[in-house]
């Protein structure tokens, strides 16, 4: 999308060679109509979903208004912290490594919310080298629902998450692909 490009080179800021800081309009203040406008165009490459999942906490604001956007169905996220309500032998369970903390956490779905031969759409805020994207298909093949898609506001394509969702199959809908980071800029 056009309007996510502009977006990211007015208040996008690079750090380094593989950090892109948007938490003016993405994942720290949230600009509403921004989120309407990409999940909308989200959930107009995507039928037939049955459940949207994504982790917590960033992907939430995008998945909600996806489902929305799809008539209205379900979102299931991955929980990264334990609960004392949560009984642990009725979860799926998953690694995912933070790219931008550089943690493993293990995260957990309550196995009454994945069903089997669902169709699952997966929302995420991004994509880099594609941890969270593993983590989360895994936990859904873990119930023997199918991820048909893989939605995300900015994919840094250079960091390996896109040959991931490729290798299997899982059909991608970004709003901006990186190429690259070059001298502090964002090529796409």
């Amino acid at each position: 999308m056009k309007s996510i490009e502009e977006k990211i080179l007015k208040e996008g800021i690079v750090i380094g060679d593989d950090i892109l800081k948007v938490d003016s309009f993405v994942n720290h203040r949230i600009d509403t109509s921004f989120v309407l406008d990409v999940c909308k165009y989200f959930a107009s490459e995507f039928n037939n979903i049955d459940k949207v999942v994504t982790i917590e906490t960033s992907g939430l604001a995008y998945a909600v208004v996806t489902a929305i956007e799809l008539g209205n169905v379900p979102v299931v996220f991955a929980k990264k912290s334990k609960s004392k309500i949560v009984d642990e032998n009725n979860v799926y369970k998953a690694l995912i490594k933070s790219f931008t903390r550089g943690t493993t956490t293990e995260v957990t779905i309550d196995k009454r919310f994945l069903n089997k031969d669902e169709r699952i759409l997966i929302v995420d805020d991004f994509l880099a080298e594609g941890n969270a994207a593993k983590g989360l298909i895994d936990l859904c093949e873990q119930a023997g629902a199918k991820v048909v898609g893989f939605a995300t506001v900015i994919d840094k394509a250079f960091q390996g998450g896109r040959e991931y969702l490729e290798s299997r199959n899982i059909k991608l809908v970004s709003g901006a692909s990186i190429k690259r980071f070059e001298n502090g800029k964002v090529i796409f």
